[in-house]
């Protein structure tokens, strides 16, 4: 990725994007999905490609000075992924969190150096949004990312993601899928792969919980990371040609299917982007060419639902989740 730092980027961010791109194989489907893999970026999701973004842009027009704070509300990889670029770049990053995200969420954000301010889980995303807000405006050193609305979110995904995928597809994307939390993957991606191809169709996946999309009230969930009871700025100027919701239950399935079928240990949302994807190309049909995003690592869901008890019927909490 492109890099406009005002000081030689430190190696770990050269690590950042040019993810692989998976073939996930589904025998009984006779399906063939492709996944890229974001969960390899460094701090271990999709967002580290954001933060290094905004904060090199910051940098560059002078908004990132020596006594900055970079404050953000995130359900939780958006601030690991600034606290690791703030790390290496020796900037304090303040983090305003849900007390509904994982508590292995909070620990690697303090064990990157950052402070974290949890707030009440009933306002989604809006209360921590308007916290930092107030924040911002009662101190000058801060400077807010507003990674909901911040255009170079989208920008960057259409500059790197999008293309990555199209040039390991070789072009040949018949639809895009993925849930939305900023809304900047859905729309950025979307953006670059219409311009190769308008007949691409982009695929917004939705818990089935929370369908704010299908125009349903959201409710509780648990898929982290998407839909926290906020349509974002940059998701309504998205080209979206239609919506999958998928249940929890059918995305904790699907991301355990994922590690012990293909091996890979990722997040609940990744699980439902494939099973949105999967459902996307049993539409299509066998020769389909569906793509989709694994969003994150499974370690910071070690307290969630996904690492519950199971069976060979299914899986029980058998404890306290917190």
């Amino acid at each position: 990725m492109s890099s406009v730092a005002l000081r030689p980027s430190p190696p770990v961010l050269s690590l950042i994007g040019r993810t692989p791109l998976v073939p996930l194989h589904f025998p009984a489907d006779g399906l063939t999905l492709f996944a890229k893999a974001e969960f390899l970026n460094p701090s271990g999701s999709i967002k580290d490609r954001l933060a290094l973004t905004i904060v090199d842009d910051a940098e560059a027009r002078g908004l990132l000075r020596a006594d900055s704070i970079i404050v953000e509300c995130t359900s939780g990889n958006t601030g690991i992924a600034l606290a690791m670029v703030g790390a290496a770049k020796g900037h304090r990053v303040k983090i305003l969190m849900s007390e509904s995200a994982s508590v292995e969420r909070r620990h690697l954000l303090r064990q990157l150096g950052a402070e974290v301010e949890l707030f009440a889980a009933t306002g989604g995303y809006a209360t921590g949004i308007e916290l930092a807000r107030e924040m911002a405006a009662r101190d000058p050193r801060i400077f807010l990312p507003c990674q909901f609305e911040n255009p170079l979110n989208a920008l960057d995904h259409e500059q790197h993601t999008g293309r990555e995928i199209l040039e390991r597809m070789h072009g040949r994307v018949d639809a895009f899928v993925a849930g939305y939390g900023t809304g900047g993957t859905l729309a950025g991606c979307g953006r670059a792969l219409v311009a190769a191809n308008p007949d691409v169709k982009i695929i917004a996946m939705e818990p089935a919980e929370a369908a704010m999309l299908s125009g349903e009230c959201p409710c509780c969930h648990f898929i982290e990371g998407i839909a926290g009871g906020y349509v974002p700025p940059l998701l309504r100027e998205a080209q979206i040609d239609s919506i999958v919701k998928v249940s929890s239950a059918d995305a904790l399935a699907m991301t355990r299917r994922l590690a012990r079928e293909h091996g890979l240990l990722v997040g609940t949302s990744s699980g439902a982007n494939v099973v949105a994807a999967l459902q996307v190309a049993r539409e299509l049909g066998p020769e389909s060419r569906v793509a989709t995003v694994l969003c994150d690592r499974a370690e910071r869901y070690y307290s969630t639902r996904l690492f519950a008890e199971c069976d060979g019927d299914g899986c029980e909490v058998t404890a306290p989740l917190r």
